[in-house]
């Protein structure tokens, strides 16, 4: 048999199996409708309240599914000169700070409870795993007393530490099902060339780690941006407020002003949403492979 005849061959047969993995049937036809269903109950609201934010009152109640007559971007300098852009400000650095912290306590815990394989290592997972029942409102009085008696109180470091305790254990445990089954030839290479543990974590450990560190990230990121209840009682200061809070008293500034309203909440949406399309390919990985094991 001719080259030429194998490579015709190869290339019919290449085609033969793409018409098969690109055959339309009713069952794949019911998938794709039901998909683009779901990404217009997702998205919708969203746009919804973006467009929202151009329009007058009166078009808005008028209205409220049509498009803005004049797209209005004085809604948007409003809402952002209203003190949005404190709000933001105050957002990230609690975010940021309590992203770090979360995922590097976290990380050491895990590290500590499946490759160092500490003594009682079993108790103390089921110990720091029982923080996951704690509830925010159950500790509210008691936290309330210590971030007063710390000094801590309508500060953001003291918001920072209590999202970053109280999100600890979801994430050791998250870190923990994604390095248990890390290869542990790297691990023994290491122990092997002399390596210590602070350079097994640092080196080998953590690099492996990086898809389940960035979901670890952007489910802490959503976790901070959108916490209401520790901000509610713990920051007084309009200053200090972060965004569901400012959002909060920015609605009672302007009472019937829902237009300026909206844009406050889509700027506000904006961080996350860019957040999670950046980083959401790691994110679905390390989900998947930490979650699924």
């Amino acid at each position: 048999m001719s080259v030429t005849k194998l490579s015709v061959d190869a290339v019919a047969s290449r085609e033969v199996r793409g018409r098969r993995r690109f055959r339309i049937t009713p069952l794949r036809v019911l998938i794709g409708v039901l998909l683009a269903a779901l990404a217009v109950v997702v998205l919708y609201p969203l746009l919804w309240m973006a467009i929202s934010g151009f329009k007058t009152n009166a078009e808005l109640f008028g209205d409220a599914w049509g498009l803005p007559a004049q797209w209005r971007f004085s809604n948007y300098i409003q809402a952002w000169d209203y003190g949005v852009v404190h709000y933001i400000f105050n957002s990230l650095v609690v975010t940021v700070g309590s992203i770090v912290l979360v995922t590097l306590v976290s990380s050491f815990a895990a590290f500590a409870l499946v490759q160092v394989r500490i003594p009682l290592g079993q108790p103390i997972l089921m110990l720091i795993l029982g923080g996951l029942m704690l509830s925010e409102t159950v500790a509210l009085v008691p936290l309330f007393r210590i971030m007063r008696s710390l000094d801590l109180y309508n500060t953001l470091i003291g918001i920072i530490i209590l999202y970053t305790a109280f999100r600890i254990p979801f994430t050791t445990f998250l870190i923990r099902a994604y390095m248990i089954d890390l290869p542990t030839e790297l691990r023994d290479a290491a122990i092997v060339d002399g390596a210590s543990l602070w350079q097994m974590f640092w080196r080998v450990t953590l690099p492996l780690c990086y898809p389940i560190l960035i979901s670890a990230a952007i489910l802490q990121a959503l976790f901070s941006w959108n916490e209401f209840v520790f901000a509610l009682v713990f920051i007084k200061d309009d200053a200090l407020k972060t965004m569901p809070v400012g959002l909060m008293a920015l609605q009672s500034k302007l009472t019937t002003n829902w237009p300026v309203v909206f844009a406050g909440l889509t700027i506000s949406a904006i961080p996350m949403v860019l957040a999670f399309l950046f980083g959401q390919r790691h994110f679905v990985r390390g989900i998947t492979e930490g979650l699924g094991k």
